[in-house]
């Protein structure tokens, strides 16, 4: 098929929009930008596989950079000729103006919190001392960048709150650059660390701190591959040549190596992992100089971190022979697995521990919604907190000598508000709640039960507008992830509120894969099981369309990472199921994902094509990338990524898309969007997050047939 070929669009002319109007959208002509291809092959266990666009996993090269520019110029130049663009852009930026603030945290004699007024591309950290103090600007993470563009990428106080350390990511790389402050006049010390990723920073006292990453790849910073990743001791006013090793085997790499020291400060705690399950757990005693690191466990079995130390005692969350998770204690003296004992047992809901004020704060998933109780350090439950509603609380976590801990609750129709919680009473105060230009008491969520292929029953959150007409002519974003443990609970957003308000529906399936049901719901949508969630995914629309919510054309499909994979797989495998697509930043050839930056992290979700020829056809049986079939009509499409995406490299979206150009047929447009001087999403600008998603709404209802406000 001819890459230059010349689509019409002509969208739906003669829709009705409920005001009785007939909507005569104009006709935008796309001509796609020619995508060169080259004779490359590789072989798969003696299978040969063509991979034409291999050259476009090139980033710096000047040939990547010109495919890019002529792709967003088709692309913009597309969405510039929609209509109600502008507006929609308007109507995101007015609901997104409006005050933000963070919990506070303690150190020294001043309370820290983060403010964003409104429009601020990065929030600002501000200090006051006491609740009733003077607030004084302490941090702006605006200045870092003129466009923005560079943002706070983690940061640590001294326990004393004299000193912070914070890393700096430019243009959302997972790069991050060290630099360290004294909070009594801002100064900016000497020290400075260049090039950590996937780093915490962990102070030793005031000495100095352990920070992580890897050796500087061959090859492009964006997308060489890195495996061995390695913990370093910067002792301050010393050169980042004279840090110390302190884990990291070249022998024995490991992937990902965090650090921690207990709030006392007596010990270093060490993870280490090859892939995002599973970690070996050390420990070392920094009141004793060169004190060996001794291992509390050996293997990556399974996922364990260290809660706390006190009177010689670990607190141990783990999933070993708990796949709900529990929490566990155990003498310094008597570190291995054989020694523990359950403190908070494992219980039919999935559990999650912070502590403050010297208690345990227990937080249970149950049917994704939260729950929390509040235990002693013996194990005794001793209430269960009130929480102000249905939904999402986190936070609860705090120093153990404070009286008053923060939690923030949300959910699909309530803004993230923040309480203040005493600790001996059980008291819940209202902090701070912002003011949103959202009414939710016109908005309702519910909680369904659906029935995914092989029988198993998966929850889904349907949230819109009271007194919906279930007539199928809903605007629908059905968005999911499931991968990964990772957990979708009812969140507020923003930029949701105007999709409901125009009459959208939100969906959000709990799928196989995510943690909502502990690590065995997890397991379930792993490696050859993961066909579970795609099959989890297209129930769930299927279900929306029974029950008269939406219909095929009415209905996009949403995720991004792992949940661009579900997209790039759904979309493939039942084309004929939603109108809209929009694939981010997806995980999309999946015989090679794991040749990049840490992507061989993911092998315990996914598998590689490498390890078996099993894996590697069942691999392949789903790849977006190898899934896109010649002569297919495919929904709509905007896939979105970001020149400086360094976690899922930009790569997978560029052969997807050239490939989708060219196999594709019908009248609706495939582009792809292109983010400048952006990253996987962390840090992005506010303005760069508006623009985004009135391109991603205004692609949805465009090709819908439907405008903007549609009441």
């Amino acid at each position: 098929m001819n890459p230059n070929k010349n689509l019409s669009v002509l969208l739906v002319a003669g829709f009705l929009a409920a005001c009785g109007q007939e909507q005569n959208f104009p006709k935008i002509n796309v001509n796609y930008p020619e995508s060169k291809k080259i004779d490359h092959v590789d072989e798969y266990w003696g299978e040969q596989v063509a991979d034409p666009f291999r050259w476009l996993e090139d980033d710096y090269s000047d040939e990547t950079k010109a495919w890019v520019i002529s792709q967003n110029e088709v692309t913009f130049g597309y969405l510039e000729q929609i209509p109600f663009r502008e507006a929609l852009r308007q109507r995101l930026e007015k609901v997104w103006n409006y005050e933000r603030i963070s919990a506070p945290n303690s150190y020294g004699e001043y309370q820290y919190y983060y403010k964003n007024d409104g429009l601020q591309n990065q929030s600002v950290l501000y200090r006051k001392k006491g609740p009733d103090g003077t607030e004084e600007l302490f941090f702006d993470p605006n200045k870092l960048s003129a466009d923005g563009t560079s943002s706070l990428g983690g940061a640590a106080f001294t326990k004393d709150g004299s000193l912070f350390a914070y890393a700096v990511s430019v243009a959302g790389s997972d790069w991050r650059d060290i630099y360290v402050m004294q909070t009594s006049n801002k100064e900016l010390l000497e020290d400075k660390i260049l090039d950590a990723k996937f780093t915490g920073i962990a102070w030793k006292g005031n000495e100095g701190f352990f920070y992580s990453t890897y050796e500087k790849p061959g090859g492009s910073k964006l997308s060489a591959f890195t495996n061995n990743h390695k913990l370093y001791y910067h002792q301050l006013g010393t050169e980042q040549s004279q840090d110390v090793l302190v884990f990291g085997d070249d022998k024995n790499p490991r992937r990902y190596v965090g650090a921690s020291v207990t709030e006392d400060g007596k010990y270093l705690i060490i993870t280490a992992a090859n892939s995002t399950t599973g970690n070996e757990l050390f420990i070392q005693d920094l009141s004793r100089p060169m004190s060996p690191i001794v291992p509390i466990v050996s293997n990556m079995d399974n996922t364990h971190y260290v809660v706390d130390h006190q009177d010689g005692e670990l607190y141990i969350f783990t999933n070993l022979n708990a796949p709900n998770n529990k929490l566990v204690k155990t003498k310094i003296s008597e570190l291995p697995s054989e020694n523990w004992t359950d403190l908070i047992p494992e219980t039919e809901n999935v559990l999650s521990v912070s502590t403050g004020g010297g208690k345990f704060f227990a937080s249970y998933l149950k049917d994704a919604i939260t729950e929390v109780k509040q235990f002693d350090y013996k194990g005794k439950l001793e209430r269960v907190v009130e929480l102000p509603g249905i939904g999402t609380a986190s936070g609860f976590s705090a120093k153990n000598e404070e009286k008053e801990i923060y939690f923030s609750f949300t959910s699909y129709t309530t803004p993230g508000s923040i309480y203040k919680y005493d600790i001996t009473s059980g008291h819940v105060d209202l902090y701070n709640s912002p003011k949103v230009d959202f009414d939710p008491s016109l908005y309702e969520s519910k909680q369904v039960f659906y029935t995914s292929k092989d029988g198993t029953k998966v929850p889904m959150i349907i949230t819109h507008k009271k007194g919906l007409k279930l007539n199928g002519k809903n605007p629908t974003i059905l968005y999911g992830y499931g991968g990964f443990s990772v957990s979708l609970t009812p969140t507020f957003s923003i930029a949701t509120t105007v999709w409901l308000e125009n009459g959208g529906v939100y969906a959000v399936p709990n799928l196989r894969g995510g943690g909502e049901y502990g690590e065995n719901w997890h397991l379930a949508g792993t490696k050859l099981k993961k066909q579970n969630v795609f099959d989890d995914f297209i129930a769930a629309g299927e279900y929306l369309i029974k029950e008269g919510y939406t219909s095929s054309d009415f209905l996009a499909l949403r995720g991004g990472s792992n949940g661009g994979l579900l997209v790039g797989a759904v979309m493939t495998q039942r084309p004929d199921l939603a109108k809209v697509a929009f694939p981010a930043v997806g995980v999309l050839d999946m015989l090679r994902y794991h040749q990049f930056t840490a992507g061989a992290g993911w092998a315990y979700d996914y598998g590689t094509s490498d390890e078996s020829e099993e894996m590697y056809r069942y691999l392949k049986s789903y790849s977006p990338l190898h899934n896109l079939k010649s002569g297919t009509a495919f929904p709509a499409t905007l896939v979105t990524t970001a020149d400086h995406d360094d976690r899922v490299v930009p790569a997978h979206s560029f052969k997807f898309a050239a490939t989708l150009q060219e196999a594709h047929v019908g009248d609706l447009p495939v582009l792809i969007r292109i983010e400048t001087n952006a990253g996987h999403g962390a840090g992005k600008p506010t303005a760069m997050q508006i623009a985004e998603i009135a391109d991603i709404f205004a692609f949805g209802l465009y090709n819908m047939g439907l405008g903007f406000p549609n009441k």
